[in-house]
């Protein structure tokens, strides 16, 4: 569900985890002048791209990868032309009543003793800005657009001197897609100079094109055709790329309002390339300011640092070439900047507050993105996958379920509780690659006696989604119980990790190690359990679920569970944070990378003014998730059905 706007009334707050964040959305349209979009493009939709789209990793590197957790997957309705109509504000308090709270995903505690406040987290992307914290450990910032210079790269005029029909026949030439073997294209104010920029630009923009200069009753011609025949459509790039140059352009990509996903199937698209030559170390949230690296095979600095004319909402620089691609989940972790608006705590409850996120932590609970938005939570998919129990899989995705959905699923899963006709179910959906639609074309193809087939057309990721929302909610319910029976302080039977190998804490050693140290075992067959009652409680849990913990190994491979070890209390690194007075509400109370590029002035505080603000830095590891620490310093449930009823004027 989308929100609007966001009002923190004692307990009102929307943001997301270490790799993502929520804000409102505000929809800003393309400026597509000076560049070129086909539509036409091959693997756009199929190369996979779509289907990592929102899903965790496995929870030990869950951070590089974004939380959009409900039992529908993310739809991408701009690249299927359907536009849902907006929900009415005044229904949405309604729906949410039997979304989840804290309390039924096991988010019961806190460590700091402060009172709490509230505040306003609005729906300004300049609220909440992310930066990507790379392997080096350098926080990532935009602050340089130059492009490397570079003897090899045709001048600037190349990437303009075509018209967009120009490259819609070159591309359709070198794609083979018209029965034309060549494509002639007139140079109207003829110039040696200007044939050698229309001879640069169709061999840099459509490498595997070669060209010639003909002339033609009089009037002069570039004409492009094949070099070599298809095989040289092989790997085209590597026909106009320099071999002293390194194979990748890395580069810091700063977006507003597109997820990672997104905004490289937009960047793929203007560069008329699939977008699989991408890679990264993290995806980023959608509702948000992001900057992160990015890396792309064999494509120019120049070209990408061309798409900063053509793109709104997006902003590329500090380019570098290299030899390497990124990889996902090599990085440390993210640095956030937030500000809370109109706040009601003192100053000395905000100090109080921030001292303790500062020395202490929070607690690293999974957060309630992790779990979903409607009254059937991820969790129990998972757990009935973990089960064995196909029937109720397809059940508790496709049944019909109180909350906010789109319309269109909400008459797609009235349909099959109805007809119970996965044919008939799919008509109603206009989108296809949800997981719902995924799963109705595979009950299809494989018909309903063979459901666990037809679960398999999902994504693998997204269907390891569910499992992994089982164990975050098992973490949740036995880190509370732990902290609620042993305090903050680690205890004899603790685990701990000594490399990657878990240990426990033995009595004459408890005084060398802090809660810090202590982890916790996300439930699998390859992690032990603490040497105290919390192991029984995790035996317990499982065996009212009709799980077996001593066998975590299931009949299909991909749905064993191995397990991972998790620390139960983070400290965030470079907090800090001030209080501000201001007058406006719509003014940003900090400056952009894209701000510091354009030489804006930070703003200029009042000493005394109508609202107050806190505005806060930190950095978080891979795995953790913002909305938790931010609920240690406010002290209120962050799932929105509490936020509605707390707020229910908060769309308004």
């Amino acid at each position: 569900m989308e929100m609007t706007s966001v009002s923190l009334k004692r307990g009102c707050l929307v943001v997301e985890d270490n790799d993502g964040v929520a804000l409102q959305e505000e929809t800003k349209k393309q400026k597509v002048s000076e560049c070129y979009l086909t539509n036409s493009q091959d693997g756009i939709e199929n190369d996979g791209l779509h289907s990592s789209d929102g899903e965790p990793g496995p929870p030990e590197v869950e951070g590089a990868k974004k939380d959009k957790k409900n039992s529908s997957a993310q739809v991408q309705e701009e690249e299927d032309g359907f536009t849902e109509e907006e929900e009415e504000p005044e229904s949405f308090a309604d729906m949410m009543k039997h979304g989840l709270t804290e309390l039924d995903v096991g988010i019961t505690k806190f460590v700091s003793s402060h009172e709490g406040f509230s505040g306003i987290l609005k729906e300004r992307y300049s609220d909440f800005v992310v930066h990507e914290i790379g392997k080096d450990g350098r926080i990532s910032h935009l602050d340089d657009l130059s492009v490397p210079v570079d003897k090899e790269d045709p001048p600037e005029e190349a990437l303009t001197v075509l018209t967009a029909e120009d490259k819609q026949q070159l591309e359709e030439l070198q794609l083979f897609k018209n029965k034309e073997t060549s494509v002639a294209i007139e140079v109207i104010e003829d110039t040696k100079e200007k044939r050698t920029i229309i001879h640069q630009a169709i061999k840099s923009l459509f490498p595997g094109l070669e060209t010639k200069t003909e002339d033609r009753e009089g009037r002069k011609y570039i004409v492009a055709y094949h070099a070599a025949g298809k095989n040289a459509l092989a790997n085209p790039r590597k026909h106009s790329w320099p071999k002293s140059r390194g194979s990748y352009c890395h580069f810091v990509l700063y977006k507003e309002n597109k997820d990672t996903m997104d905004a490289i199937n937009v960047l793929s698209k203007y560069l008329r390339v699939k977008p699989n030559i991408f890679s990264y170390m993290g995806t980023k949230d959608k509702r948000a300011i992001t900057v992160q690296e990015i890396a792309v095979l064999k494509i120019s600095a120049q070209r990408l640092a061309h798409l900063n004319k053509c793109l709104m909402n997006f902003k590329l620089g500090n380019f570098s070439y290299q030899k390497t691609p990124l990889k996902l989940g090599e990085l440390q972790g993210n640095h956030f900047t937030v500000v809370l608006r109109n706040i009601t705590g003192t100053d000395e409850q905000v100090q109080q507050a921030m001292q303790s996120l500062k020395d202490t932590g929070f607690i690293n609970y999974y957060g309630m993105q992790r779990f979903g938005t409607t009254a059937v939570p991820t969790y129990q998919v998972g757990r009935a996958i973990l089960q064995n129990s196909w029937t109720e899989v397809m059940d508790l995705i496709l049944k019909p379920r109180s909350g906010a959905e789109k319309g269109y699923l909400v008459k797609c899963r009235e349909e099959w509780a109805k007809t119970k006709d996965p044919a008939s179910a799919l008509k109603k959906l206009p989108v296809k690659r949800c997981v719902e639609g995924q799963l109705l074309r595979g009950l299809s193809k494989y018909g309903m006696k063979n459901i666990v087939s037809a679960f398999g057309i999902i994504p693998r990721n997204n269907r390891l989604m569910y499992i992994h929302s089982y164990q975050s909610y098992v973490w949740n319910n036995m880190v509370s119980k732990r902290i609620e029976d042993y305090g903050l302080k680690p205890v004899p039977g603790d685990l701990v990790l000594k490399g990657a190998t878990a240990t426990y804490i033995e009595e004459e050693d408890v005084n060398n190690y802090s809660i810090h140290d202590v982890v916790m075992p996300l439930p699998g067959f390859d992690v032990i359990y603490p040497k105290h009652k919390i192991s029984e409680a995790y035996r317990e849990m499982l065996t009212a679920d009709n799980l077996d913990i001593d066998n975590m190994r299931h009949t299909i491979r991909d749905y064993s569970l191995s397990g991972a070890y998790r620390k139960i209390i983070i400290r965030p690194q470079n907090v800090s944070w001030e209080v501000v007075a201001y007058n406006d509400p719509k003014i940003p109370l900090f400056n952009t990378d894209v701000d510091n590029l354009e030489g804006k002035p930070p703003p200029i505080f009042a000493s005394e003014g109508k609202y107050r603000a806190l505005k806060m830095d930190f950095s978080l590891p891979p795995s953790t998730y913002a909305t938790m620490a931010i609920r240690e310093v406010l002290k209120m449930d962050t799932s929105i059905k509490n936020q509605t009823q707390l707020n229910t004027n908060w769309l308004r």
